[in-house]
């Protein structure tokens, strides 16, 4: 049978082991441990005990995956979203942890990204240089809207240093 599990290990310790590389949420937890074939009741069983100990907490994950993905690499509310809901996170947990991330926050990050590509890309035409902004911006998940205001404060801010 593929992934038999060794009699000597029990749910809990597989569990344990696979909390040890990172946090993990719920969905993700129930999804080893069926990999492993145990059974429904020792998956409950076992996921609910590591609720009890705080080790297991879906809404402290998003929250988590939200304060350290943006302060690695700035993306849109949109993009955070999606990857939260790839995790198996609800759409309540998820919704309470982007709560953080308003319209100010979100426009705050397509400018950083607006000016490190406006940067990057300095030596192509005026036209192919915006254009290539924007699609960095919108891959990201950002609005056109967003995208554009983004890249136009990054224009002008660059436009006052040059003129200084």
């Amino acid at each position: 049978m593929k992934n038999q599990v060794p009699k000597s290990l029990s749910p809990m310790e597989y569990a344990m082991k696979y909390l040890t590389a990172r946090d993990r949420t719920v969905s993700e937890m129930e999804n080893y441990l069926d990999e492993k074939e145990f059974g429904g009741a020792d998956v409950d069983a076992t996921i609910e005990r590591l609720k009890e100990l705080g080790l297991l907490d879906d809404a402290r994950y998003a929250k988590r995956f939200v304060e350290t993905r943006l302060a690695s690499k700035p993306i849109s509310r949109r993009h955070l979203w999606e990857q939260l809901k790839g995790h198996g996170l609800s759409d309540t947990d998820i919704d309470e942890a982007l709560k953080e991330v308003d319209s100010e926050e979100e426009e705050r990050n397509a400018r950083m990204i607006a000016e490190k590509y406006a940067r990057q890309f300095r030596s192509l035409e005026p036209e192919q240089r915006r254009e290539r902004v924007l699609l960095r911006l919108t891959s990201r998940g950002f609005s056109y809207d967003v995208s554009r205001k983004a890249l136009e404060s990054a224009l002008s801010e660059e436009n006052e240093w040059s003129e200084s």
